[in-house]
């Protein structure tokens, strides 16, 4: 396979130092491969449950959770650390949201939404248009991130990448597990939870806000808080995710979990086409956009969840066509996240 370097920022030659960085998470990709226990990607849930926002609160700047019962009350299906809900929204949007309230709750949901002003118009709708009273629509609880029974933790979280960390922190406090957690973003008032937080044994937890620093930290300073043999479970922005991996293997960790809020970048695509059998459509894919993306725009239901190739939700039926595999999708499957074709490929769509 021949691997395209990124191109720098004014599109006129290959950016070096992102090539480097590449190449060198491909060199651990590896090592995470077998570090991580393997799970078989969760089975989809399409149950509908109407559910009312019984309570926002701001936590904080640009940061609003969400309580969410139901409308006669009653309980929720349970849910396990990692979980997320897909929320629909009064305009159509669809949107995934980690479940951040205590594990084993199950009068409520808690999740929680920063706002971005340049967004698709998901966090908007939620922080200008809804409020106390108003209904929405989940789907779930599905879980692609799951939390694996373990002796000792590290936790590492970026601004609102805290949410799925925060019911795996308060588990392996139940547990008995020995764990640490790492807390960064820009400022302490971008940062949500600290009044929760600020409840935890204080020599467990380390805020560190890139303006108390001065710079962003490296992978290095974050896992250097892991004791030998931890497990690291890290979710954020990519910048962070990417320091972590490369980090990885001069720890003490054992191992790496991760997940993050936006898509893993394409670094190598190629055009390619999908012809949707059953719609009669055929979907052309640029070199640097997903098929998801480009399918979704015909077929604006087609399912979706984590956008990084494991939790099988956008898995479809692969009738025909070669496939550059960026999934653990079945040989006759296509994740239309993250894999791409060679040339052309027909789906079940």
């Amino acid at each position: 396979m021949t691997t395209e370097l990124p191109r720098s920022l004014d599109g006129t030659g290959p950016d070096r130092l992102m090539s480097v960085v590449h190449r060198l998470v491909g060199g651990v990709e590896w090592l995470h491969r077998n570090s991580r226990r393997r799970t078989a990607p969760p089975s989809p849930v399409d149950r509908d449950i109407p559910l009312v926002i019984s309570e926002t609160r701001d936590e904080a700047d640009g940061v609003r959770s969400l309580r969410l019962t139901r409308p006669g009350g009653g309980p929720l299906p349970a849910w396990q650390p990692g979980a997320h809900l897909d929320l629909l929204l009064p305009s159509g949007r669809k949107r995934q949201y980690s479940l951040c309230g205590r594990p084993g709750e199950r009068s409520h949901y808690r999740i929680a939404v920063r706002r971005l002003a340049d967004g698709a118009g998901g966090s908007r709708e939620i922080h200008d248009e809804l409020a106390e009273g108003d209904r929405v629509v989940a789907r779930g609880p599905r879980n692609a991130f799951p939390f694996i029974g373990g002796r000792s933790y590290l936790f590492v979280a970026g601004g609102i990448g805290i949410t799925p960390i925060l019911p795996m922190v308060r588990t392996a406090m139940a547990r008995g597990a020995d764990w640490r957690l790492v807390y960064t973003g820009r400022s302490r008032a971008s940062m949500p939870f600290l009044r929760e937080l600020a409840e935890l044994p204080a020599e467990r937890v380390w805020i560190r806000p890139d303006t108390e620093f001065g710079i962003p930290a490296a992978g290095t300073e974050l896992l250097a808080h892991a004791a030998e043999g931890a497990a690291v479970y890290a979710c954020g922005p990519v910048p962070m995710i990417t320091a972590v991996r490369l980090a990885l293997p001069v720890s003490a960790a054992k191992g790496l979990h991760w997940e993050r809020f936006s898509a893993p970048p394409i670094v190598d695509g190629r055009e390619f086409t999908v012809e949707l059998a059953r719609s009669g459509r055929t979907v052309e894919v640029p070199a640097d956009r997903t098929a998801l993306e480009a399918v979704g725009e015909v077929l604006p239901d087609v399912a979706y969840s984590c956008r990084q190739g494991f939790c099988g939700t956008c898995h479809v039926p692969l009738l025909s066509g070669d496939v550059l595999r960026r999934s653990r999708a079945r040989g006759d499957d296509l994740a239309l996240c993250v894999d791409r074709g060679r040339g052309h490929l027909t789906v079940d769509l």
